[in-house]
């Protein structure tokens, strides 16, 4: 018999509820019981940053974190992003760039990537690569994905005025 337990959280600008195991991580409710399959299942140890997402605005390995422990806070996935001008910009310079290979690794990126870009907006090559330190990559080297962030940031300040 397994001990269950409902949380209400935020979930990507949604107010959720939903019963959980006790034992349960915030991965496994996402993947398993919410439906939302971006955030990735890598190493289970918080060393890949596979499965990044923010709780409370700040970045978390999902993969590390019990899903009991987010009732009453909020937490935006790689889904969550869909409407994010950092998001969009994001997605299209990986792409420009060539910096998605096989596409494992990217949501974490690109969740790290945005959070430098919140605090960051121009970051330099240097700042990309402190942002992604905990996510790894065996496709691309790294470069491409350092690129992509820099020019997406670029590219979002030079859209500033626009809005």
């Amino acid at each position: 018999m397994s001990l269950k337990h409902e949380v209400a959280f935020t979930l990507n600008g949604v107010q959720r509820r939903t019963t959980v195991e006790v034992g349960a991580s915030l991965l496994t409710m996402l993947r398993d019981v919410v439906g939302l399959t971006g955030t990735k299942y890598g190493c289970g140890e918080g060393e890949c940053g596979a499965c990044t997402v923010w709780v409370d605005g700040m970045s978390v390995n999902s993969c590390l974190m019990f899903a009991v422990d987010i009732d009453g806070r909020e937490l935006v996935t790689i889904e969550g992003l869909a409407g994010d001008p950092r998001g969009a910009a994001l997605q299209q310079a990986f792409v420009r760039h060539g910096a998605v290979q096989c596409g494992f690794c990217t949501p974490g990126m690109v969740m790290q990537a945005a959070q430098l870009l919140a605090g960051e907006p121009r970051p330099d090559a240097e700042a990309a690569k402190r942002a992604i330190e905990g996510n790894l990559c065996r496709c691309t080297g790294y470069q491409k994905i350092v690129e992509a962030i820099v020019d997406a940031g670029a590219q979002l300040a030079a859209e500033e005025p626009a809005r």
